[in-house]
């Protein structure tokens, strides 16, 4: 299992380790584990070194979960490692995947990131449709070609059953993400004229998933995601934090300065997703799979919110933030060229 240092990996191996009728736990990562793993194993390596390879037949590996693809750059010490992690490590996994006869399983956490953002998607996605532009930048784009691979994989190895799960934006009390740090913000940004549906899962419904995923036997694509949609601003409200509407054209300028300070961090298509929303069918996720999370976005998300300081920032804090959201908004409105001027 790769990915055992990160929130979500970490308690997968913990509660894999306890199950029965799982003989043994491999977690890998390049660092230890910050939290218990239970009776899993750690070994010490970098999926993007062929040494996987190793680790995998001399440990005679039936299963493997690949639960290490990075949203977030600032998790991964940016943008670079992050699509290494992503993309060759991806790779490399695979090719020894491949070249392991005792592997016969393989359980891969992607993303509704894959479906990207834009205003001509349809009210929900289902498993069998594709986006209607590609994520250009980030975490999309890499697990787009994360799903490339998995599929050549499937190619080459018929005998393999392979499930890949499409989570909806996981949040809840334990775990950080791009999104958790938004709405974490003192102030939330809100595209102007705008306010995206999302739709979220809880980290515990993850978790969930992910073991129902290893010990049994469903195959092919799955999204996942709880009951329900919440808006941008609605999810604000439960937060108990203000907004302001700043200009679309504004908004990338905006994610960097949020990054800049250390804030947030989101790549252009994150911001797409904050403006245009989206939505996945679940369909497939109760009657295939057979999975019902205990969650609903509402309640996933609210869970989440119970974290969040319920104290507003000071009037001092706001003015400051608003006044720089403003300034941003104005300076790039002002780069503009008045109309009938060249």
């Amino acid at each position: 299992m790769t990915g055992v240092s990160r929130y979500v990996g970490g308690v997968l191996a913990r509660r894999l380790a306890a199950d029965p009728g799982v003989d043994r736990v491999i977690g890998v990562d390049v660092i230890p584990p910050p939290r218990d793993i239970g009776g899993a194993e750690f070994i010490r390596a970098d999926i993007r070194n062929p040494m996987i390879g190793k680790v995998i037949a001399q440990g005679d590996v039936d299963t493997v979960v690949h639960a290490n693809v990075i949203a977030t750059p600032t998790f991964a010490g940016g943008r670079t490692p992050q699509k290494e992690i992503n993309v060759i490590g991806t790779m490399q996994l695979l090719a020894a995947c491949q070249k392991a006869s005792s592997v016969k399983r393989l359980v891969v956490k992607s993303t509704a990131a894959v479906y990207g953002s834009t205003p001509r998607d349809p009210a929900m996605f289902t498993e069998e449709m594709s986006a209607k532009r590609l994520p250009s930048s980030g975490f999309g784009k890499d697990s787009i070609e994360v799903e490339g691979y998995v599929r050549g994989f499937a190619r080459r190895r018929p005998d393999a059953e392979i499930l890949t799960l499409r989570f909806a934006n996981i949040i809840g009390p334990r775990i950080r993400t791009s999104i958790t740090d938004y709405f974490n913000l003192p102030v939330i940004p809100v595209p102007l004229g705008y306010d995206a549906r999302m739709q979220f899962v809880h980290e515990d419904d993850a978790i969930a998933a992910l073991a129902r995923g290893v010990t049994g036997s469903a195959t092919g694509v799955i999204n996942v995601a709880g009951d329900g949609v919440l808006t941008v601003m609605q999810a604000a409200s439960i937060a108990r934090r203000p907004f302001v509407m700043v200009p679309m054209a504004a908004a990338g300028t905006i994610g960097g300065l949020g990054k800049r300070f250390g804030l947030a961090d989101f790549s252009p298509d994150q911001m797409s997703f904050l403006a245009f929303g989206r939505g996945m069918d679940t369909t497939a996720m109760r009657e295939s799979f057979g999975f019902t999370p205990s969650f609903s976005t509402r309640a996933a998300f609210e869970d989440f919110a119970r974290t969040v300081s319920p104290v507003y920032p000071s009037l001092d804090a706001v003015s400051g933030a608003v006044g720089g959201m403003v300034g941003a908004a104005q300076q790039i409105l002002g780069r503009r060229p008045a109309r009938g001027k060249r």
